[in-house]
Parts: C-alpha cells; structure tokens; sequence
C-alpha cells in the first residue's frame, strides 16, 4: 500500500496519465481498477485521465446516471462503471464484463464496495479530501502497477 497527495487536478491528471502508461505495457486481456471514495474526491476526474492519456479523443463523460460508458478504442476497449445509483449488486451482471470483443479490455469500477460478491482487482485507487488536496493510496494485486508510485515522483 502507497499514499500520495495531488495538489490539484494538475497532479490528479498526472496520475491518470501515468496509469494510462503502465496499462499499455502491460500484456494482459483483462485488467481491473477499483475506485473508492467519498462524492466529490476525483474517482471520475481520473478516470477521464486515464482514458485520454490512453488515446480517446472524445468527450468522456460520468457514468452516474448511465451506470456504464464503453470507450472504443480499437483493440482496447473501457467500460467505465459507476455503482453509486445502484440498489443491487446484481446490477453489474447487465455489462457483460467477461465478454470477449477486444485484444484488452480495462474495467474501471467507482463504488466498487456496492458489490455484494467480491471481484478480484489488479488495482485498488482510495482518493479522500484532505487540507493537503487529495489522498490518494494505491493498493495492488498484483505486480503489475509495482512502478506506479515510484513513476509518480
């Protein structure tokens, strides 16, 4: 477990920006982010960082009221998945998540909590307010993110 501060979105944008590097090297069909914290605390403002600092040059936009927003960028797909509005956990059975349309597919989860069953991650991002800006800690599963946080500074 790793915690850093962003200042600002500057440093929050950063982040996404350096998530998105560490995505494209890694050579997995499949990769994972769960995104936690309070309203307000960045969870879709990084999101929106990783997915243009991956290539998309569209509008992103939140998936609060659409529970879901699929980015297509060729052989990587995003699905971007806000849980906030749901009720029942079941509600993420609707997307598909384990379907087979891409090269890579990159599941971005906020309120990953909501899920009564437990999906397993391969990145873990808690962002909170504090006096400082926002803190941040990163947890990973795996290895694959091991330079995230030393990328970062």
């Amino acid at each position: 477990m790793n915690t850093i501060f962003l200042k600002n979105d500057s440093d929050t944008s950063k982040l996404g920006s350096l998530i998105a590097s560490e995505i494209a090297k890694i050579d997995q069909e499949s990769i994972e982010i769960h995104l936690e914290g309070d309203l307000g605390a960045g969870k879709t403002f990084l999101t929106k960082s990783i997915i243009i600092n991956s290539g998309w040059n569209g509008h992103v936009k939140s998936p609060t009221y659409t529970l879901c927003e699929e980015y297509d960028l060729g052989e990587l797909i995003f699905l971007h998945i806000d849980l906030y509005r749901t009720i029942e956990s079941e509600d993420i059975q609707i997307f598909d998540l384990d379907r087979k349309t891409h090269l890579k597919k990159i599941i971005i989860i906020e309120w990953p909590q909501k899920l009564t069953s437990k999906r397993d991650y391969d990145l873990k991002i808690n962002l909170e307010h504090s006096d400082k800006g926002r803190k941040v800690t990163i947890l990973q599963h795996d290895k694959i993110f091991l330079n995230l946080v030393n990328n970062y500074e």
